[in-house]
């Protein structure tokens, strides 16, 4: 996965031709913080503590273990916590969510990652209930396991709906698609996962606003907001990060939080326009799409993102899934 990795990081160096952190924020968006924690090398998800103010939390992508960090807004960490018994096979995305009828913070932590689209028989999603106490500690997790019902792809975003406490996975490909849990989850069998709508080419994270009226899905190159599947209210201009990994809302839900892999990241706030947090409307989906159609790549929701810039990037991403899939293979073996 490490190699795999390095060398998508390599292609994305290439396509977008970024510094290490990029342009400088214009007038709209502001570094909150920048991780000080040098274990925190790969910053694959962030979402805001529920219970627990000005605390964020991250995990580490692939090969770091089943951990997560609780982080102050100076960008020190306040707390590691490891999951008893969990694996960390792909760590891809993480959401954060309240239980109704406790009040307590939920953490939803998603090993959805799949460079091959199939090398995994199912995937998981590990809930944990958030500690009481911001200190170092090892947490029991409850694993779901799930499966596509259109066939196993590669995903790296997750949301849970802020009143129904449902879970969407977001697949990351060049006709990505949100897929929705079942509305109760079963530790008995695999989960499946059924497709509800379209998503941005190459998703790399999602979230729900606090309130449930809209959810965000972050790419590599902007963020989009929906009022439902299908349902774009805006699209929304995001800082040049070298690797845009993760998304989550303030908690009022006036503006992002976006962050990046690599050592010493920054997380930036970027604020949402009126139009999107006037948006009133549940977004969860009710039925599910009809079973997706081949389609031109230019022709997806691209997320902003132009026809010309896309032909490039599938013509050098084409050739670096072969070179991907041949040091798979070798690894694999």
């Amino acid at each position: 996965m490490k190699v795999i990795g390095l060398v998508m990081l390599g292609v994305l160096g290439a396509l977008t031709s970024a510094p290490a952190w990029a342009a400088a924020p214009d007038d709209s968006e502001r570094i909150l913080f920048t991780f000080r924690d040098k274990r925190i090398t790969e910053s694959s998800g962030i979402a805001l503590s529920p219970t627990h103010p000005d605390i964020v939390y991250t995990h580490n992508d692939s090969d770091a273990g089943a951990q997560f960090f609780a982080v102050g807004m100076d960008g020190r960490t306040r707390a590691t916590f490891t999951l008893a018994g969990a694996e960390a096979r792909d760590w891809e995305a993480m959401a954060a969510s309240t239980d109704p009828q406790t009040g307590r913070g939920i953490l939803w932590f998603a090993d959805i990652g799949d460079n091959l689209d199939g090398a995994w028989a199912d995937i998981s999603v590990y809930k944990v209930i958030e500690p009481e106490r911001v200190r170092n500690a090892t947490l029991e997790a409850v694993r779901y396991r799930f499966r596509y019902a259109d066939g196993a792809r590669n995903a790296e975003g997750i949301m849970v709906h802020p009143k129904t406490g449902r879970l969407y996975v977001i697949s990351k490909e060049f006709s990505g698609s949100i897929y929705q849990a079942p509305r109760t989850l079963r530790t008995d069998r695999t989960n499946v996962l059924r497709r509800v709508g379209e998503a941005p080419i190459m998703a790399t994270d999602a979230a729900y606003a606090p309130d449930g009226s809209s959810f965000v899905i972050r790419t590599y190159f902007s963020a989009s907001v929906y009022k439902a599947p299908g349902k774009l209210l805006s699209r929304v201009t995001m800082p040049a990060l070298a690797q845009s990994e993760s998304v989550a809302y303030t908690r009022d839900g006036s503006a992002l939080l976006t962050g990046s892999e690599g050592a010493d990241s920054p997380v930036y706030e970027v604020p949402l326009p009126a139009a999107v947090t006037g948006a009133g409307e549940s977004p969860s989906p009710a039925q599910p799409a009809k079973a997706p159609t081949a389609k031109p790549v230019a022709a997806a929701d691209s997320g902003g993102v132009s026809t010309a810039m896309i032909a490039i990037w599938v013509g050098v991403a084409v050739g670096a899934m072969a070179i991907i899939g041949i040091i798979a293979r070798w690894a694999l073996r």
